[in-house]
């Protein structure tokens, strides 16, 4: 019988936690073949995780919340297995001989087989698969149930988060203030994201930024020109690198950046718990800053570059009505950048926890015909989003930095409430 020992939800100690990361190098008491294959069967969870939310409606917001619960269930079960850490959610008592992918492959089958049921049949079908290659037996068994135990728990502790919430938002058609788009003019996605719980801040409007420049400043009016000049479709100062950039960030912040951890934590280097504790940092700050960007954006409303350009504002450029980014423009409002809050996150998280430049590590994109982009540090996968989202025409420059600060900002607070070693 499996037994719940402790119930941690967040632990508020204090903590080095790149030291973590070394203890759990030099304290390990599994074989490195061990290892590699948890950390192995960690990277192929995430990936089916953000498969399964690829395929469902397009929810940024909705995507990093999954991302984060499986994450952090990931966490609890492998850490209840031997690991060194306070729990996140909850501990299992459970002994050292279970089988840590077992715990993997349960625990995140489970969580999202509840968050997303029309994928039930292809996620049965990866955990058989995944577990056909464990050997049967009593440490199977009772990694199973310890991974069934904590996604229970993990999902039940996020059951009345607010995300099933539907706001309703009815635009002002005033001038700055956001409306609907082209080509699809879609409502407005998740307006009321801004409430949802978050997991490690106090609420979404934490680190709410100062409003956006005024259409007068001249901050806007520059933020304004660079859009015009490059952000275009029609473009003739965007280059050819750029063009194919921006393209290479439509697809969402954590389907790009989870690629990141899978490559740098399957050598075998660290412990299990060690390398889940770094995907569930890293994709808890992820959620936290999308909650924050989202309480932003509905506070302050900022209509986005193809609404300013065609219907023209106080900063002297003349309307364009035929004027359109490069990109699609989400259906949200523009300030601040969700997808550079997230990558300031990840970018705070993984310079900590492996080091300013752990090693070159490439990045593919299905929203650029499979491009794959190399880089030496996270800080330059960080600045080139920013880049990205005004080169696409989607964003403003203002909303890109802003959102990369909140994104840095949410990351210290998941680092300060990091599971200390026990």
């Amino acid at each position: 019988m499996l037994m719940i020992v402790g119930l941690g939800i967040l632990s508020l100690h204090a903590c080095s936690a790149d030291r973590g990361l070394a203890t759990s190098v030099m304290q390990d008491s599994t074989t490195q073949a061990q290892r590699i294959e948890a950390g192995q069967t960690m990277a192929t969870w995430n990936a089916i995780a953000l498969r399964t939310t690829a395929a469902g409606p397009f929810s940024p917001p909705q995507e990093s919340r999954t991302m984060a619960i499986v994450s952090a269930a990931v966490f609890d079960a492998v850490n209840s297995i031997g690991g060194k850490y306070q729990p996140f959610v909850v501990r299992i008592a459970a002994g050292a001989d279970a089988s840590v992918n077992a715990a993997i492959a349960a625990t995140s089958r489970r969580v999202l087989r509840t968050l997303y049921p029309n994928a039930a049949t292809t996620l049965d079908a990866d955990y058989d698969s995944s577990v056909a290659r464990i050997p049967a037996g009593a440490s199977k068994s009772a990694g199973i149930a310890v991974g069934e135990a904590v996604a229970a728990a993990v999902l039940a502790w996020r059951a009345s988060d607010r995300a099933a919430d539907r706001a309703i938002y009815t635009p002002q058609n005033v001038v700055g203030m956001w409306s609907p788009t082209p080509p699809a003019f879609a409502p407005a996605l998740e307006a009321g994201w801004g409430h949802v719980q978050p997991f490690v801040l106090d609420s979404g409007s934490q680190f709410r930024p100062a409003p956006p420049p005024a259409l007068t400043s001249a901050a806007y009016a520059r933020d304004l020109q660079e859009i015009i000049d490059i952000g275009g479709a029609s473009s003739q100062t965007r280059t050819a690198a750029q063009t194919e950039t921006a393209r290479f960030w439509i697809a969402t912040a954590a389907q790009l950046w989870n690629q990141v951890v899978r490559q740098l934590t399957v050598s075998g280097k660290y412990e299990p718990a060690a390398v889940a504790r770094v995907y569930l940092l890293m994709n808890v700050a992820g959620a936290d800053a999308v909650i924050a960007a989202w309480d932003a954006k509905f506070a302050f409303q900022q209509w986005r570059p193809v609404t300013a350009i065609r219907r023209g504002a106080s900063a002297g450029t003349p309307i364009d009505t035929t004027w359109t980014p490069l990109i699609t423009t989400p259906p949200f409002p523009d300030y601040p950048a969700g997808h550079t809050s997230f990558g300031g996150a990840a970018e705070v998280v993984l310079e900590r926890l492996l080091g300013e430049k752990p090693g070159e590590f490439g990045i593919t994109s299905p929203t650029a015909a499979g491009a794959t982009h190399r880089y030496q540090s996270v800080r330059d996968v960080a600045e080139e989003v920013v880049n990205a989202r005004v080169w696409g025409g989607v964003h403003w420059r203002t909303s890109s930095i802003v959102g990369r600060e909140i994104g840095r900002s949410v990351a210290a607070v998941a680092l300060r409430r990091a599971m200390p070693v026990r």
